[in-house]
């Protein structure tokens, strides 16, 4: 292989990984904040990739502005979502340990009911637009167009949402509460806010994802569980409340499928991606970027 064909590759490989670190962002801002192994999370994923393939085709509207609408719609049923459901759990819950494993069953049944309303809506058909399709030639390299916004916006929002967490009042007082639920309430923040907002975000981000997804592969009412198992994946590779090793680990896993799959088949994606995921499980369960 040539130094071009090298670097083509792991360029596509950064791209997948980008839309992989977005949406194991918002799951991690779940759990790393409140506790929440949400594993319905690629199911509004996959309601953002539908609401913005309908509106594009019935009414022509570009991805790009439909993606401030998706970040909205699903940031406002993520408020919803924990108010009816995570919420409550919460609050009769015993201690965190419970409130897990309830949350998880819970995720659980969101998957179903999310994913079988989509089906009554849109059907089991396979969906998808032609937008931004065009080649591009970059260095000797050759992209779509779409797939090119797609890294650029997927990277754009991970690196402003750690310097939201990094930078600003409300990041601190998320990271104290990622660090010490009890610490946290005793300086007074105010948790009754920060959770709905922090799992609606979260939400957001799912639905932006789920939009650039829909300008440059096909869509189904299927695809949110697999993008769920791999932000997963990304979480431990990246380390359980780490925003920024949730952008790393994704990146990197990206990587290895697209360097695993040049040479071995294509059909052994998901195996690569559980053999990493296993590797660091011996290896470094805290994940590859954590401190300890």
């Amino acid at each position: 292989m040539s130094l071009t064909s090298w670097a083509e590759l792991v360029a596509s490989g950064l791209i997948t990984g980008g839309i992989y670190a977005l949406v194991a962002m918002g799951l991690n801002l779940q759990y790393g904040l409140m506790r929440i192994m949400n594993i319905s999370h690629g199911e509004f994923l996959m309601l953002g990739a539908f609401l913005t393939w309908s509106a594009h085709t019935l009414w022509d509207i570009s991805p790009l502005l439909l993606m401030p609408l998706a970040f909205i719609a699903l940031f406002a049923l993520g408020v919803v979502v924990h108010a009816l459901c995570f919420k409550r759990l919460a609050a009769r819950a015993p201690n965190v340990d419970v409130f897990e494993a309830r949350s998880l069953m819970v995720g659980f049944g969101l998957m179903f009911l999310v994913q079988n309303t989509a089906l009554l809506i849109w059907g089991g058909d396979l969906r998808g637009y032609e937008y931004l399709a065009d080649p591009v030639q970059i260095a000797g390299m050759r992209f779509t167009e779409n797939k090119l916004v797609l890294f650029g916006v997927a990277l754009a929002l991970s690196a402003a949402l750690i310097a939201l967490l990094k930078l600003t009042l409300l990041g601190k007082a998320v990271r104290a509460l990622m660090q010490s639920p009890t610490g946290a309430q005793l300086v007074g923040i105010n948790t009754r806010r920060l959770h709905p907002m922090m799992f609606g975000i979260g939400l957001g981000l799912s639905g932006v994802a789920g939009a650039l997804l829909s300008m440059t592969y096909e869509i189904s009412p299927s695809m949110g569980e697999p993008y769920t198992v791999t932000a997963l994946i990304v979480i431990t590779l990246g380390g359980f409340g780490s925003l920024a090793g949730s952008l790393a680990g994704g990146l990197l896993l990206g990587v290895v499928e697209a360097l695993g799959m040049h040479f071995s088949s294509p059909s052994l994606k998901m195996l690569l991606s559980y053999a990493v995921f296993i590797g660091v499980l011996i290896w470094r369960p805290n994940g590859l970027f954590s401190k300890k």
